[in-house]
């Protein structure tokens, strides 16, 4: 079926991109299947980050399709969108129907994008990821694809003003080699080796970063641990 939605909003993502001067440095997409299902697994520090896992996907020529939250696809103008570029809504109190969808779309031969901490993380450093990807992957017999992002939470973040000026925002993104996912193996060991491997991308991604904090405002969107002012993760489970 042809993508009368999903490619025009591409187009208008890497516009703005363009316009705001963002230095998007991407690899390892070839880890990235040419065909066939896949779970694309990435942590998630911003509100644009299913825009930035989809764009990792492209050197592919593939097209993710997200699990995000029903209530947007409730609204009026993202919706319509939603829909359009065929993600998959959640409500959290019937998982059941989004689980279902995931998995025939897995089995149809596509992508689906999850972000298994379920939430943004306000400290910047990954939460604890849900068994969701691991036993979809297991059930449809695809692999894990892991991924990491870093600079998006620069752009637009919970908790502070999206930036949208054209600000030169440097955005990392790591995509690492598949994570198996045997049907006869336990999901929580197969989530603990997955988020091990974001781990690692991310870190990867933070070593790599070109630029730091100009002065000490500027220390916000750095991680406690590195010395920056973000909330520890405990902090961050207060800010609920």
């Amino acid at each position: 079926m042809a993508e009368l939605v999903y490619r025009p909003v591409i187009g208008a993502a890497r516009t703005l991109f363009k316009a705001l001067d963002l230095k998007i440095d991407t690899q390892g997409s070839e880890h990235i299947p040419k065909t066939g299902g896949a779970v694309l697994v990435s942590n998630h520090i911003s509100y644009l980050d299913f825009i930035f896992t989809g764009l990792g996907a492209l050197p592919q020529k593939r097209l993710v399709r997200f699990m995000a939250k029903e209530s947007v696809f409730r609204h009026k103008v993202s919706g319509p969108l939603m829909r359009g570029m065929k993600h998959i809504p959640v409500d959290r109190n019937q998982g059941e129907d989004a689980y279902a969808h995931a998995l025939a779309s897995l089995r149809a031969g596509e992508i689906v994008g999850v972000f298994p901490e379920a939430t943004i993380s306000q400290s910047f450093t990954l939460k604890s990821f849900k068994s969701g990807a691991a036993r979809l992957a297991q059930e449809a017999g695809v692999p894990l694809i892991p991924m990491a992002l870093w600079g998006t939470q620069r752009v637009w973040t919970k908790g502070r003003p999206r930036n949208f000026r054209r600000s030169h925002t440097p955005i990392t993104i790591r995509v690492g080699e598949a994570v198996e996912a045997p049907a006869d193996q336990y999901a929580g060991a197969i989530t603990r080796r997955l988020r091990e491997r974001v781990q690692e991308l991310l870190e990867a991604a933070q070593r790599a970063y070109p630029v730091r904090p100009k002065d000490a405002a500027d220390t916000w969107w750095v991680p406690a641990h590195l010395g920056g002012t973000a909330p520890t993760p405990a902090e961050a489970r207060e800010l609920g």
